[in-house]
């Protein structure tokens, strides 16, 4: 299923990435890349918050994890798993806020990358995260 951009009040240049349930799930979540860095964004709708109506930290972490992956793969198909990830918790964000994450590789191996993300909402950094990232490499038809 594609979802729209547009849908969301997201700008029509972000593209939905098809084929991972839990990220539409708990999204839908939405990216574009500049060169290797990616640039997500999110509409935050109510499910999304928390008993204090700020989003809820998991759904944050999942949305930088997902940042963070599309760091590894560039945007495209090779699939990648996450081997760790740390997040700093710097600012709430709430109901219709945009949520935009913006990915830097720092270091790209041969099967591992290590990358870092910030996520703003309104102008302020509200989650600060790093990963490093496992890239699966398909061998002998598998």
């Amino acid at each position: 299923m594609t979802l729209k951009p547009e849908d969301f009040d997201i700008p029509p240049h972000y593209r939905h990435w098809v084929g991972d349930k839990a990220e539409d799930y708990i999204g839908p979540f939405f990216f574009h890349m500049d060169g290797d860095q990616p640039s997500s964004a999110f509409r935050v709708e109510d499910r999304h918050c928390n008993a204090h109506d700020s989003v809820h930290g998991g759904v944050l972490m999942t949305f930088a994890d997902y940042t963070l992956c599309l760091c590894a793969n560039g945007g495209e198909t090779e699939s990648v798993v996450t081997v760790s990830c740390n997040s700093e918790f710097v600012a709430p964000a709430f109901k219709d806020d945009l949520v935009h994450g913006k990915g830097e590789v720092i270091r790209r191996g041969g099967s591992m990358v290590f990358a870092r993300c910030q996520l703003i909402a309104n102008d302020q950094i509200i989650l600060i995260a790093s990963a490093v990232i496992k890239r699966i490499r398909k061998t002998n038809g598998t």
